[in-house]
């Protein structure tokens, strides 16, 4: 009889853990489409939950946001320590700085969605600036120590970049715009051969011109 007690106390909490992630996984999907369709209501239908359990776990709209914003940090954080033993570390590289883009497309309709201003969540994007920056310098300095990519930049230099794609596209479609630029990007900050056979960077073979002796006159 104790342990028929002990099920039933468990069960509701185990639903309800469950509710949550749905919610969690229905608000990103829905937020990242964007539109006049992003509503709570729109999220609550796609979760199969009613309106009434989205406002149990999360009361305010603020409250969601942050959930749904930290999901998509941590999740991130874990992609960059999975990606740490990829065979390429290019690849590993730029799968996680793609991988980015979603985590922007649902900050950026979450916003437009619930009306929220940015300025309150700004404890909230020092957080994940901060762990997002220390995920990427791993497969950074994965693929410099490889002598793939280029040592002059840093973790911080490659979010920022990315950020600033996200945010100067911002027409219906613009994430594959984005994708198709921080290939481009990832490419040219890829070390390239030089003629001996050696790999450095344009500013190393720069560098290496300056300090160049010139040649005795006869």
């Amino acid at each position: 009889m104790a342990s028929q007690s002990a099920a039933s106390l468990r069960k509701p909490r185990a639903d309800g853990v469950r509710n949550r992630e749905r919610v969690l996984e229905a608000a990103k999907a829905v937020f990242s489409a964007g539109g006049s369709d992003a509503s709570l209501e729109a999220v609550a239908k796609r979760a199969g939950v009613g309106i009434g359990t989205l406002y149990r776990h999360f009361p305010t709209r603020e409250a969601l946001f942050e959930a749904v914003y930290r999901r998509e940090v941590d999740q991130l954080s874990d992609l960059a320590e999975q990606l740490k033993s990829a065979p390429d570390p290019v690849d590993a590289l730029r799968r996680w700085m793609r991988s980015n883009v979603e985590l922007v497309a649902t900050k950026k309709g979450m916003i437009a969605a619930l009306a929220l201003a940015v300025q309150t969540s700004s404890e909230l994007y020092a957080y994940s600036f901060d762990r997002l920056t220390k995920a990427v310098a791993g497969l950074l300095d994965r693929a410099v120590a490889a002598g793939e990519i280029r040592a002059d930049v840093s973790a911080e230099d490659l979010l920022r970049a990315l950020i600033g794609m996200c945010y100067l596209h911002d027409q219906p479609g613009w994430q594959s715009t984005v994708l198709r630029l921080m290939d481009v990007f990832i490419d040219g900050l890829r070390v390239k051969p030089d003629g001996g056979g050696k790999t450095t960077s344009s500013s190393q073979r720069g560098g290496a011109k300056k300090r160049a002796k010139p040649a005795r006159k006869r």
